[in-house]
């Protein structure tokens, strides 16, 4: 009973801010990668192997709620991310109605949420414009990057578009593209791209890129290694690169250096397949060779690394969702974009991690990543969440504490009465 007082004690001195040992309340406004490190560890340890297989994962609302289309935030979707901890939702065309109901959604959407969400859409501009397709949003309505030439204009796209999505509540853009169009019969991305010269992508991509963080908006660069070559659409089934590493390297590869250099948070990873390029013959999105080798090793990239959507055809005709979901994790990926189950994906992953398929090391790296950018952004303000979330922890862990060594008692007085041991010892 003693530990179980002195323990509440601990929680209440970590919400009322006396614990500075954890909740550092006298660090600066503006935190030091050092501080930034710490509260991300502290959340961290606070957190349950579910918990924190569900921050690796950013889906559709409905794909938590059950809804069909969801246009505002009720207790649907309290339940659902109550259940389901989630570390990022991204909204489509259908979930956008007008100005008033996305700033009405979004801001309760992250009341409901233990730590608070990634928000993102895609918002490239040109025919990609789930915001702008709509013209009660009063948003700029941006031509296709394609007919974009310097860039200045770029980075002032950027800007706009950070602007825009900023004051909507949004914290994520799926963009800049930084795919290099190599052949003419590519659909998948056409227009959606700089262009066909490598040097004037990378250009674009990094103006792009400075202009969205300037506001304060997370970039995602897109499709790594680049998809530009490919002539089969991966949302419609397999589609494969044809292009050596050494071709990659002289060209694809070199506007995605550009716009990590630029200070881009997330990369998004093709499903594509590299014939020639790889030895496992994966999609990029489940290929150890291209998520570790080619883009964390050789381009040194150190932020949030996020699959292309798991329903596409490229990955759900050819792969159970379970087994995308492990491979992903194992190719060193850290958060999943809309797996078509998201109970299959996290019950696959804790299996994996409890059979040692996966260590727990590694689901750890790429947890503390996601927290680590959300405190530099100020998706996670200061020490408040961690006060919350380590308070909630603390006080789940002592009743459960409190809760067996009730039973222990209760269980050694019967065997008192009984005239046996009982005991558990």
């Amino acid at each position: 009973m003693k530990e179980f007082l002195a323990t509440i004690i601990s929680a209440v001195m970590i919400l009322s801010g006396c614990a500075s040992d954890y909740v550092h309340e006298a660090l600066p406004t503006e935190p030091t990668v050092a501080v930034e490190d710490t509260r991300a560890q502290d959340i961290l340890d606070a957190m349950s192997l579910d918990e924190k297989i569900c921050q690796m994962m950013f889906v559709t609302p409905e794909a938590i709620t059950g809804e069909s289309a969801t246009v505002q935030a009720g207790e649907a979707t309290k339940a659902a991310l109550e259940k389901y901890g989630v570390g990022g939702i991204i909204y489509f065309a259908k979930n956008i109605k007008t100005r008033e109901q996305v700033i009405s959604m979004i801001d309760a959407t992250q009341s409901y949420s233990k730590i608070p969400l990634f928000i993102g859409v895609d918002e490239e501009g040109g025919r990609v414009a789930r915001v702008a397709g709509n013209s009660n949003m009063k948003t700029t309505k941006l031509k296709p990057m394609a007919k974009v030439y310097t860039d200045t204009e770029a980075y002032e796209i950027g800007k706009t578009l950070g602007s825009d999505l900023s004051a909507l509540k949004f914290n994520l853009d799926f963009a800049p593209v930084a795919d290099v169009i190599i052949s003419k019969k590519n659909s998948e991305i056409g227009d959606r791209s700089f262009g066909t010269d490598a040097w004037v992508v990378g250009e674009m991509v990094s103006a792009v890129v400075k202009g969205l963080e300037e506001k304060n908006v997370c970039s995602v660069l897109k499709h790594f290694p680049g998809h530009g070559s490919t002539t089969v659409d991966s949302h419609t089934g397999y589609s494969a690169s044809y292009r050596t590493i050494d071709e990659l390297r002289a060209c694809e590869f070199l506007p995605f250096k550009k716009g990590i250099e630029a200070g881009s948070d997330f990369v998004m990873v093709s499903h594509m397949t590299l014939v020639n390029a790889t030895e496992e013959k994966l999609p990029c999105s489940l290929s150890k060779e291209v998520v570790t080798g080619y883009l964390k090793g050789e381009l040194g990239f150190e932020g949030i690394v996020i699959t292309d959507a798991l329903n596409m055809g490229a990955i759900a005709e050819n792969y159970a969702n379970s087994t995308a979901a492990v491979y992903a994790i194992k190719a060193g990926v850290d958060m999943l974009l809309m797996p078509p189950s998201v109970e299959e994906a996290r019950a696959a992953i804790q299996s994996a991690v409890e059979s040692g398929e996966i260590t727990e090391e590694r689901i750890n790296e790429s947890v503390k990543k996601i927290l680590k950018i959300k405190i530099e952004k100020g998706i996670i303000k200061k020490s408040a969440v961690v006060r919350t979330f380590l308070l909630h922890s603390i006080l789940e862990n002592a009743i459960i504490r409190y809760k067996r060594r009730l039973f222990y008692v209760c269980w050694n007085r019967l065997g008192n009465i009984l005239g046996e041991d009982a005991s558990l010892r």
